[in-house]
């Protein structure tokens, strides 16, 4: 019984020795919890609904996965900006307008409603136009996009289609900032008539002098000069032949008197 006492007390003494740190405040502070994680462009659509189609299209393209890989990554360390048409601007499409595109053009489709950089809505106005966005070139009849932004009116141009923006973002964090845009932003390059050829560079001025035509002026001396000369022949042969003439009435002379 006196071991069961004793054995009884140690436990006591135990449980005692072990909460002593925290009486002394000592006690280890519980672990903060994780940081969520950022929510994906395929997440923000899908709580915001109306999305479905633009939804089909970053999915098909695997643009949805290339942006969250980005947001993850260095490659794009100053953020993005997406331009989410609803299903309502796909359904005001003409028949056929998706259906025409090839799969690298419906990624470049995709891709023009992505820009590289965070726009909150209070840079809307400031922003520098053409904006380039991830479908590349802003050159004429490539991929431009036009932003023009009067306090809350937002709207956006592609040069086949003006659209409003919603100057209220969707979804605005984790270096994501996402809009809804009312219409489906058509490039320049998929949809835009062709731009007439530029025109052809001017010849190059060549470098060799021209050789000049000769002078006809400059023809008139040797002519007058070749004119001149038989003149003046012909003025020396006149003595020559008035001196034949005399011989010969000199010798006709002397032989009527030999007769």
């Amino acid at each position: 019984m006196a071991a069961s006492h004793l054995a009884v007390l140690l436990m006591l003494a135990a449980a005692v020795l072990s909460a002593a740190p925290v009486a002394r405040g000592q006690a280890a502070s519980a672990p903060a919890p994780a940081p969520a994680a950022p929510k994906t462009i395929t997440a923000i659509l899908t709580k915001a609904g109306q999305f479905t189609k633009f939804l089909q299209l970053l999915q098909s393209t695997r643009e949805a996965e290339q942006i969250t890989n980005q947001l993850k990554g260095k490659s794009s360390s100053g953020g993005l900006t997406v331009f989410a048409p609803p299903d309502n601007a796909f359904t005001a499409l003409p028949v056929g307008t998706l259906n025409s595109l090839s799969d690298q053009q419906k990624t470049s489709l995709v891709q023009f409603h992505v820009v590289s950089m965070v726009m909150p809505a209070s840079q809307l106005e400031t922003v520098s136009n053409p904006l380039r966005t991830q479908a590349g070139d802003t050159g004429p009849g490539k991929y431009p996009l036009n932003i023009t932004a009067d306090g809350t009116n937002v709207n956006v141009s592609t040069g086949v289609v003006n659209a409003t923006l919603d100057g209220t973002p969707l979804y605005a964090g984790d270096r994501l900032v996402v809009y809804q845009v009312n219409k489906v932003l058509l490039p320049w390059a998929l949809y835009g008539p062709a731009l007439p050829p530029a025109p052809a560079p001017a010849p190059a001025e060549s470098k060799k002098k021209k050789k000049a035509a000769p002078d006809a002026a400059a023809d008139a001396p040797a002519a007058d000069t070749a004119a001149g000369t038989t003149a003046s022949e012909a003025a020396r042969g006149v003595p020559g032949v008035g001196a034949g003439s005399w011989v010969a009435v000199a010798v006709a002379a002397a032989m009527w008197w030999a007769m």
